[in-house]
């Protein structure tokens, strides 16, 4: 942030909506780069006066832009950040300082003042900067740590863009939280891409932005955009949009071609006239590879690529799909996709065994997604082989929501499948088995659920049945407890 101030100066960095910056933030809610440095300096003095190099620190904030600012501040320091869904509970935090052997944990950006602030600790691009939080397929949180060369080798090419040279307004309602998120807003304030940050997205609010602000970019995920074309997109004036932009999950690509038709290549000087068509890009990507590896790009007025394409990847990232000896299959038959790249995760914090489970010896990342190879070397997403439900671009692991389910003292055993959204792509719900002569209602377990788990990961609905239909070695058929929940909705 010191070299981006020295770059842009008092030029705009960040401006929140409803003024949800910290109380130190420069006008209630908007901060300069120079502003946002000097707030990266103080926030580390009080990080580096609870805490020693190359330690962990969580920092369960609420989401706002001091959630990447204080990050910042924890790599200053010399420590390593933690960034925390503030939508967890109390204890899911709990368990992420547990396994992530923090120093300290941080729940509010007051409590990152009134420190005077030293040198910056001097860092290498081989350490670890940050750890990324995400349950994993046991249960267990899986803490995926990230250097900082993994963390800004993608976004460096944004000091390229013509940020002095034009006008540019980045409209971000994403959790800072999650990788996409962070990098995201990592890679404007390297691009010199103003941003108006809101802390929770609604659809309303977005499109009042947009269109009130005149933003040249919007970046979401595919529930946002189906949230939005709910709200009205259409017939609001939203030509001043010249890039759209999604990732965490596929883009139905009727719905981005409806988008790109919404915005503009270009308004015409005096006429005030719109011409063309706004791109639309699509990132592929996991926190285990630092966010996006491969990009579908779709021009204005040029078709999108294929629906199911992931696209191509972002050099020097390659990909490969390959069958279960780890051989690369032939054009057209589908594989596990594997990744190779910078950003790759060094590894799982303190889980060796999950490590060597997701990387292979010579460094390829296996991402248990299927996929086919196409013509010209393009990939076709063809399904998860991990069981993780997708709700609007947040990740949701049907062990750990099986896991709260079957705390409760009545419940045998449950099973968590994801089914159609239209809104939100996915929703996770429950076949549950009572023990014999329960008398548990859906709605008092989904009250347990939600007081152990955060909300976008409890079920959306639960059925409660006789029986689970089980394999020669008792685990559950999901394919038959999926088809089970959508004969209920019949």
């Amino acid at each position: 942030m010191d070299r981006l101030a020295d770059i842009h100066g008092d030029r705009r960095l960040v401006e929140e909506a409803g003024g949800a910056g910290g109380p130190d933030a420069a006008a209630g809610s908007t901060l300069t780069y120079r502003q946002a440095a000097a707030r990266v300096a103080a926030m580390s003095g009080a990080i580096g006066a609870r805490s020693e190099p190359g330690d962990r620190v969580v920092l369960a904030l609420p989401n706002s832009y001091d959630l990447l600012l204080a990050s910042l501040a924890a790599c200053r320091a010399g420590a390593i950040a933690v960034p925390v869904n503030a939508e967890l509970t109390a204890a899911e935090v709990d368990l992420v300082a547990h396994d992530a052997g923090a120093a300290m944990v941080v729940r509010s950006a007051e409590e990152l003042g009134g420190t005077p602030a030293p040198p910056a600790v001097e860092g290498d691009p081989g350490q670890v900067a940050a750890v990324f939080y995400t349950s994993g397929t046991t249960g267990r949180p899986k803490g995926a740590r990230l250097t900082h060369r993994s963390l800004l080798g993608q976004v460096s090419a944004g000091v390229l863009w013509p940020a002095g040279l034009r006008r540019d307004e980045a409209v971000i309602a994403l959790p800072l939280s999650h990788i996409m998120g962070f990098v995201a807003t990592l890679a404007l304030a390297v691009s010199g891409v103003p941003v108006y940050f809101l802390p929770r997205f609604r659809p309303d609010a977005v499109l009042d932005a947009i269109e009130g602000r005149r933003a040249t970019l919007f970046i979401g995920v595919p529930a946002m955009y189906r949230l939005m074309l709910e709200a009205g997109a259409e017939q609001r004036d939203l030509h001043s949009v010249r890039v759209w932009a999604s990732g965490a999950d596929a883009m139905p690509a009727e719905l981005a071609r409806r988008f790109q038709a919404m915005g503009a290549i270009a308004t015409l000087p005096v006429l005030g006239t719109n011409v063309g068509q706004a791109a639309f890009v699509e990132g592929y990507g996991m926190v285990e590879a630092a966010g996006g590896v491969a990009i579908k790009l779709s021009p204005p007025l040029v078709p999108l690529m294929p629906g199911d394409s992931v696209g191509f990847p972002v050099p020097p990232n390659r990909m490969r799909v390959v069958d279960e000896e780890g051989n690369d299959v032939a054009g057209g038959e589908v594989g596990e996709l594997w990744v190779k790249g910078p950003g790759l995760l060094e590894g799982y914090h303190g889980d060796p065994e999950g490590t060597e489970a997701v990387r292979t010896a010579d460094g390829w990342l296996r991402t248990g997604d299927l996929a086919r190879r196409g013509p010209f070397g393009l990939i076709h997403f063809a399904g998860r082989s991990k069981d993780v439900i997708k709700r609007g671009g947040y990740s949701v692991y049907a062990v750990e929501v099986e896991g709260a389910l079957e705390e409760h003292p009545d419940v045998v055993e449950a099973a968590v499948v994801g089914l159609p959204d239209e809104r939100l792509g996915e929703i996770p719900v429950a076949a549950v088995r009572l023990s014999r002569g329960a008398s548990l209602t859906e709605d008092e377990l989904t009250a347990w659920a939600a007081e152990r788990l955060a909300a976008f990961k409890v079920p959306a609905r639960i059925r409660f049945v006789e029986d689970l239909p089980h394999t020669g070695t008792s685990k559950v058929r999901r394919e038959e407890v999926r088809a089970l929940l959508l004969e209920g909705d019949d």
